[in-house]
């Protein structure tokens, strides 16, 4: 994940995140796993005085007799300063969800290659 600069564990199923946002600043949160079903499911959401309000999900489901698996993400994300701070990242050509799709193509290549393919 290009944005992110630096993910902490902090016990107790809660971890500290600080990811890259526009003009070289940056935002940080806590979140808390909320759900975790091995192979199935992890569910997170951002805890309370966080730069960023957000909540989501992946899902995986086993396919084709278990040789695929799909990887769904389903993300709810309050960018700082709201509408204003979500302008102003699009200004900046900083789209959360253009982003989390780049990284699950990157996911995916690392997964069914073992790198990233060289351009």
């Amino acid at each position: 994940m290009r944005h992110l600069k630096s993910v902490r564990n902090l016990g107790h199923l809660r971890s500290h995140w600080v990811a890259n946002a526009p003009l070289g600043f940056h935002v940080q949160w806590d979140a808390e796993i909320i759900q975790d079903r091995p192979h199935e499911l992890i569910a997170w959401r951002s805890l309370p005085g966080s730069d960023v309000d957000s909540a989501g999900s992946v899902h995986f489901q086993t396919l084709r007799g278990g040789r695929d698996t799909e990887v769904r993400v389903v993300l709810k994300y309050d960018p700082p300063a709201g509408r204003l701070g979500a302008a102003l990242a699009l200004l900046f050509g900083e789209d959360p969800d253009e982003a989390m799709q780049e990284d699950l193509r990157h996911f995916k290549q690392l997964l069914e290659a073992g790198q990233y393919p060289s351009i």
